[in-house]
């Protein structure tokens, strides 16, 4: 069984810079494995390889064209 870790981490909104309080989970070699937004009015970006978040009122077109600006293009994990 792999070991995971769990700690509470501030993000700051990709788009605006709001912050939120995530929960962020990995493995035991450190990698990015999954993360929960435990403050209201924030949602998690999707298929990125970071624990990334955004307000829930910035629409999709937005918070992708923030991630690829400061991250460049995100794909699906295939590595499932």
């Amino acid at each position: 069984m792999t070991e995971k870790y769990t700690k509470g981490e501030m993000h700051g909104c990709v788009v605006c810079g709001k912050l939120y309080q995530l929960y962020v989970i990995t493995d035991a070699n450190g990698k990015y494995v999954d993360a929960k937004v435990m403050s209201a009015g924030g949602k998690l970006v999707p298929h990125s390889q970071r624990p990334l978040v955004a307000c829930d009122t910035h629409p999709d077109e937005q918070v992708e064209l923030a991630v690829s600006r400061a991250y460049g293009l995100q794909k699906e994990d295939d590595e499932d």
